[in-house]
């Protein structure tokens, strides 16, 4: 018998998640970088959060940067893999929470990739800061994509620490 490690009863709920998570990633950005040339015209909504471009060429906060094209090929070829693993995943899940979460990180990833591949670099544009005199915290810079991916996160550490698979284990 042969196993279909790409399909399952859920496969096509957690894919709709991760189609709405990325397009609403793509609009967003594509919105904010050419229509509103967010590069020229940072928007200030607030005394603590900012729409400003920042073209982010490592990972989730920045970290690993990469300036050449082997960097960024690296990069991509982790995330299909990870895609790939997680979509595997997504066909063995029994529960909505888990497609949903799984849905939310595909859908992120994917919306990300999207970025490197197009331009080279993530666009990053949500941004939280505080300033009270003298102290000064910032926050990542940070997009639609992974904000997907942190809820993804969430749900399936809750689903596998509170949700009812985890009251079940021995």
């Amino acid at each position: 018998m042969r196993t279909n490690y790409l399909s399952g009863p859920l496969t096509r709920f957690g894919l709709a998640v991760a189609a709405i998570a990325c397009l609403l990633d793509q609009a967003s950005k594509l919105y904010l970088i050419y229509v509103v040339d967010l590069a020229a015209n940072p928007i200030r909504l607030g005394p603590f959060f900012d729409f400003v471009l920042t073209r982010n060429t490592g990972i989730s906060y920045g970290l690993f940067q990469t300036q050449g094209a082997l960097g960024q090929w690296v990069l991509l070829g982790v995330k299909g893999l990870a895609v790939a693993l997680l979509w595997v995943w997504l066909a063995r899940a029994r529960d909505r929470l888990t497609a949903l979460a799984l849905g939310l990180i595909i859908g992120g990833a994917v919306g990300n990739a999207i970025d490197r591949l197009a331009y080279g670099w993530v666009a990053d544009f949500v941004f939280f800061h505080v300033s009270t005199g003298s102290w000064r915290f910032n926050w990542y810079v940070f997009n639609l994509a992974d904000v997907a991916i942190v809820a993804g996160v969430i749900g399936l550490l809750y689903e596998s620490l509170i949700g009812d698979h985890a009251a079940k284990a021995p």
